[in-house]
C-alpha cells in the first residue's frame, strides 16, 4: 500500500482549496496548481474539521475493517496537527 509524504491534514486542505478555487469545482481558475499550493495553509482548520467527523466510522467503514484501527489512525492524524503552523 502506498503511503503519502504528505499529512493527512494537508492533503484534506489541498482538495478544499481546489475544490474552492478550481473551476472544475466551485472555483473559477481552469488551472490552480499553484494557487493551491499558495493557499492550501488557509484550509488547515476546514482540513482539522473534516479529520474529527471522521473518528467515528459509519455502518459501512465499521463493516469493512477494525473501528478501533480506524479510529486510532485519525486520532494519530489529529495529533500530529498541532495548531502552529508546522505541520
Amino acid at each position: 500500500m502506498p503511503i503519502s509524504e504528505l499529512t493527512a491534514l494537508e492533503r484534506i486542505a489541498r482538495v478544499l482549496a481546489a475544490e474552492h478555487l478550481s473551476a472544475n469545482a466551485e472555483g473559477y481558475e481552469p488551472s490552480v496548481a499553484d494557487e493551491v499550493d499558495a493557499e492550501w495553509i488557509n484550509y488547515r482548520a476546514m482540513a482539522l474539521a473534516v479529520l474529527k467527523t471522521m473518528r467515528e466510522p459509519d455502518i459501512v467503514m465499521a463493516n469493512a475493517g477494525d473501528t478501533a484501527i480506524w479510529t486510532r489512525m485519525i486520532e494519530a492524524a489529529i495529533d500530529d496537527y498541532d495548531g502552529s503552523g508546522s505541520n
